[in-house]
């Protein structure tokens, strides 16, 4: 009901609305400052051809002023820039290690490992601590020496304990 009232009274005698906006006179200048004002009406009242000069359009001027046409471009600097040449090492992939691996990646930059090889990695470590050293891990999978010894140091995988029922104190039932 509100949305009916509103639409009605906003198209209430538009047109009415619109034809004296169009109407109204046009926005004059923005008004002179005092301090000049007076010097400008001085200057009028000597030369009153001013006026009429100033309010005149020259049709030579506008005929001239739609044919130009500006092209811009940028100064040529007068010394030589050097190109600088970004120095990309060209990257060095591997192949993935294992045989549980994602069949969407081809190829792994060298010095990074997938989550899969991480865990395989941290497994075999922790299940035979002296075959699988720090060392054989980063020559095997291409990792730097500290970050493998970090990654063995700061990351464990999960364990699951299976607590067997002998050990465990059972509740006596009454």
């Amino acid at each position: 009901m509100g949305a009916r009232m509103t639409r009605a009274l906003r198209n209430f005698n538009v047109e009415k609305r619109a034809e004296q906006e169009i109407s109204k006179r046009k926005p004059s200048m923005a008004p002179k400052h005092p301090s000049t004002r007076s010097l400008l009406q001085e200057h009028l009242s000597q030369y009153p051809e001013i006026e009429e000069e100033v309010s005149r359009k020259d049709n030579k001027l506008l005929s001239l002023l739609r044919d130009v046409y500006v092209d811009s471009k940028d100064p040529v600097p007068s010394l030589p820039v050097k190109a600088i040449e970004l120095q990309q090492h060209p990257k060095e992939f591997r192949l993935p290690i294992g045989d549980q691996f994602d069949k969407n990646i081809k190829d792994i930059p060298k010095g990074k490992i997938t989550v899969v090889e991480a865990l395989t990695l941290l497994n075999n470590h922790k299940l035979s601590p002296e075959t699988w050293t720090a060392e054989k891990i980063a020559q095997e999978y291409h990792l730097e020496q500290e970050d493998v010894n970090s990654l063995l140091k700061y990351f464990v995988t999960f364990e699951v304990k299976i607590v067997p029922p002998e050990d465990r104190k059972a509740i006596q039932s009454k």
